[in-house]
């Protein structure tokens, strides 16, 4: 249940759909990563955290964009489902200890003899930026697709500063037209 609104989010989907296709064509592996919390956790305002309740685990709020072309080979890697604060693909923070703790993202990627990552979905800012830092920090050759991409802005300009940061970091830039 719940729901953390991102403007525009919706229109990224068709891109991204496109990707997903040309990726599957290509052979190449595809993995779509997805917030899964608990009912209570101190990721969300009522528990302490700063975000509105959101993808609660197996409900409306938790699954894909029904216009999301996620194809059943797709890999699907959850995150925050301990109730951790899981913003990149790759790694979540538990809330308590402040302990880093790997997602099984990395573990499928070297397992595939993968060497580069296309970041592309929700949020910028957050999730996106996170996965991508964390994509470099691992060794992966990373690129972001810039036109497939919506930030929350809870501060006007995240969005902006996290393609910054993501860019500083080494993340090369992409727009779908130019592939």
């Amino acid at each position: 249940a719940g729901g953390l609104s991102v403007v525009g989010g919706d229109l990224i989907i068709p891109t991204i759909n496109r990707e997903i296709a040309m990726a599957i064509n290509a052979g190449a592996l595809v993995v779509a990563s997805q917030d899964w919390h608990p009912a209570s956790t101190s990721h969300f305002a009522k528990d302490g955290g700063i975000w509105p309740v959101h993808c609660v685990a197996d409900t409306w709020g938790a699954a894909l964009h029904p216009a999301l072309t996620v194809p059943d080979r797709a890999t699907r890697v959850r995150k925050g489902v301990n109730g951790e604060d899981g913003y990149s693909g790759f790694t979540m923070r538990d809330p308590v200890s402040g302990d880093t703790i790997a997602t099984e993202l990395e573990g499928l990627l070297r397992a595939a003899a993968v060497d580069s990552v296309i970041v592309c979905g929700l949020a910028t800012d957050y999730c996106v930026k996170a996965t991508a830092l964390d994509a470099v920090r691992l060794g992966f050759d990373t690129s972001l697709l810039t036109d497939a991409v919506a930030a929350v802005d809870m501060e006007p300009g995240d969005g902006t500063r996290a393609i910054d940061a993501m860019d500083a970091a080494g993340v090369a830039m992409w727009r779908t037209v130019m592939r």
